[in-house]
């Protein structure tokens, strides 16, 4: 159980997120991750670069410094770009990685007053809301797009995502 009860939820479930990134980008080609199959939806590999950028988003208002590696392709919520060759999921993976236990770390270590406070770097988009609803938004936002890549592996061919044992 974490410290502060009112995270421990959203923690909850970052950390099923943080089991399932790997889990659903696993075994899908670089090629396969641009594929939009003849549609204007969001492709893998721009799925995968948001769900990182998501994270380095809520770091940064925490107050944290973490930039992904590629995050041009992503920054101010950069929607899909044709004609763009976004980078390979193994390197996403990397930057997820890296950023994953420094955030985790320090949404676990917030009290409830800076829970119930404006986030250290407020978020444009979100300048009143408490924090915890900032993270709570995010946390579903993890969801949302851990979900379309689950449906892409379908479409492309792919096994479904496996759940951790």
């Amino acid at each position: 159980m974490e410290k502060n009860n009112s995270i421990s939820s959203l923690i909850r479930l970052y950390d099923l997120h943080t089991s399932l990134f790997p889990n659903v980008i696993d075994g899908i080609s670089d090629k396969d991750a641009h594929n939009r199959l003849g549609t204007k939806a969001n492709h893998v590999a721009w799925l995968t670069g948001n769900l990182v950028q998501l994270r380095c988003m809520l770091a940064k208002a925490a107050g944290l410094e973490l930039e992904p590696k590629f995050e041009t392709f992503l920054q101010h919520f950069k929607g899909i770009q044709d004609g763009v060759t976004y980078p390979p999921l193994a390197e996403y993976r990397q930057d997820w990685d890296k950023i994953t236990p420094v955030l985790r770390s320090k949404l676990t270590a917030l009290t409830e007053e800076q829970l119930n406070a404006p986030p250290p770097a407020p978020i444009p988009e979100m300048p009143s809301e408490p924090f915890s609803v900032i993270i709570g938004f995010f946390i579903y936002l993890e969801s949302y797009g851990i979900g379309q890549i689950g449906l892409w592996r379908r479409l492309l061919g792919y096994e479904a995502m496996k759940y951790p044992e």
